[in-house]
């Protein structure tokens, strides 16, 4: 079949059903017919069916066989992709008919990172809460997916927005996100009060190479955001005894070792003094970390998101 010349208003769209379109999106969520089956609660063969009436009705191949079960094909994840753009638009439907219908009620889903947990997120939630008592609000901990990525689960429709650290301009590969920057923040070198750092009033950056840091895992953008720190210096980025995502983690190493990790400077303000934590003197030259939200372009939100 020639692609090019589709009929669609013959050929597929009296045939395409939005009851086909969320089978297959299970079936390649599951990597299995017969899983699939079970969780939509229907038989093997219909879902069988299912597949090739759409394989048939669009002339290509959308699922392979392989070794790891059912993949879709290129063809298959073209399908997907705007399937799951369709689903996310009748639900944003349903949305707004809720809001036209009671526009003090709905609900909203917000990833955020756990540094933004411990700053602006608590006091954000509750004058929003109580403008808006009624409306369901959702909060994922997204941070060891943000430290990969920008804007983790907003592809997938999962999220209205996500919370996070940005670093702008967005780089290569965001231009499907639209950034709005809440505050300007800053990296600083910190440690526990107790450790000899902490009684120093100038600290050269090389000196702190070989110490005991705390870094996230390689290959995050945050863990190259430092790493630049030390080789725009011409110094070799220091190696972590410690690797991990977790903030509330670090700030319990650094207050009860002898460990070296970096922070938001509104981290530290708010922290400093609970787990006894300092801000190093080591000048460094960092562009500004901002705090921002993030949300998908040409993606129709609901109301009760555009009043927040």
């Amino acid at each position: 079949m020639d692609l090019h010349k589709i009929d669609w208003e013959s050929q597929i769209g009296r045939r395409l059903r939005l009851r086909d379109l969320h089978v297959f999106s299970m079936v390649v969520q599951c990597g299995s017919m017969a899983k699939a089956a079970r969780r939509l609660g229907v038989s093997q063969p219909a879902v069988s069916e299912v597949i090739v009436d759409l394989e048939h009705a669009l002339g290509v191949r959308l699922l392979d066989r392989s070794a790891q079960g059912i993949e879709a094909t290129i063809y298959g994840d073209a399908l997907l992709k705007r399937s799951i753009a369709v689903f996310d638009e009748l639900k944003q439907s349903v949305r707004d008919i809720e809001h036209l219908a009671d526009p003090t009620v709905g609900e909203l889903r917000i990833g955020f990172t756990e540094s933004l947990s411990t700053t602006i997120l608590p006091a954000a939630i509750s004058n929003f809460s109580q403008q808006y008592p009624r409306v369901a609000v959702h909060f994922d901990d997204v941070s060891a997916h943000a430290a990969a990525t920008l804007g983790p689960g907003l592809r997938e429709r999962k999220y209205d927005c996500v919370l996070q650290r940005i670093v702008t301009p967005l780089p290569n590969g965001s231009d499907d996100l639209q950034a709005e920057v809440l505050f300007d923040d800053e990296l600083v070198i910190a440690a526990g009060s107790n450790t000899r750092w902490a009684r120093r009033h100038n600290i050269d950056l090389a000196e702190l190479v070989n110490e005991p840091w705390i870094l996230p895992p390689p290959g995050t953008w945050y863990h190259a955001f430092v790493s630049k720190l030390f080789k725009e210096r011409g110094l070799e980025a220091p190696k972590a005894g410690l690797v991990t995502h977790s903030l509330a983690l670090r700030m319990r190493m650094l207050s009860e070792g002898p460990y070296i990790t970096t922070f938001a400077s509104s981290i530290m303000r708010l922290n400093a003094a609970r787990y006894a934590l300092t801000a190093l003197p080591v000048e460094i030259s960092t562009p500004r970390l901002s705090a921002g939200i993030l949300t998908l372009k040409n993606r129709t939100l609901s109301p009760v998101v555009d009043r927040s």
